[in-house]
């Protein structure tokens, strides 16, 4: 489900919050295993953790994934390798992580899991002048109990995010102590095909013929 277009309009639009899913498969991979990333941690210092998912905290860098008249995009990620990580990844892998899949998620800080907040009393809440209903929301109808952990920036719900992206790894472009640094493709430009052009009938602009955009 998308993010609500109301929230997007709001004055005070909570933090986006960048998600990287890293999957490799069997064919191309030897095994199917999927990495989740996230540049940052929650509020309780540890993983940020959306729709039961842990994303490890690492330092990465996403540009380029913007279209450009009619190409598509050539996105590149920049991964943090100062603990090796990835290079560790990279020497299990003999093919390397061409043709493995980058997804990416974004969503508002409101709707990631609740576990990301400290966990707060009931004295807490009614400070906070958070009713018993709300209290009950975010607890899915839970016994109120004596602490819960709670979003204080909205009711979670992993459902809203914006549309999800899907790359290919294309190529490794550079690798140091630092960081790894990968050049993603579209599903259909990694395999060579060509997006075709929109046909226009009269059906979309009545009155006029056949031509193509």
């Amino acid at each position: 489900m998308p993010v609500p277009v109301t929230d997007l309009q709001q004055p005070n639009i909570s933090n986006i919050i960048e998600l990287f899913e890293l999957e490799l498969n069997t064919a191309m991979h030897g095994a199917t295993t999927v990495y989740r990333f996230h540049n940052g941690v929650n509020e309780n210092n540890s993983n940020l953790i959306f729709n039961g998912n842990e994303y490890q905290k690492m330092p990465i860098q996403a540009a380029g994934f913007d279209f450009k008249s009619t190409q598509l995009p050539r996105p590149t990620i920049t991964i943090s390798n100062i603990f090796g990580t990835i290079t560790t990844i990279l020497l299990t892998l003999p093919q390397g992580l061409e043709g493995a899949k980058v997804t990416r998620i974004r969503t508002l800080e409101k709707y990631i899991d609740s576990e990301n907040f400290p966990t707060q009393t009931l004295t807490d809440f009614i400070a906070q002048e958070t009713t018993l209903s709300d209290l009950i929301t975010q607890e899915d109808g839970d016994s109120i109990g004596l602490e819960v952990n709670a979003s204080p920036h909205g009711t979670p719900d992993p459902t809203q995010e914006f549309p999800r992206e899907i790359y290919l790894v294309d190529r490794k472009t550079q690798e140091n102590r630092e960081a790894v640094i990968f050049e993603l493709a579209a599903i259909v430009d990694f395999q060579g095909l060509k997006i075709p052009k929109r046909q226009i009938i009269p059906n979309d602009f009545p009155g006029v013929g056949t031509f193509f955009s």
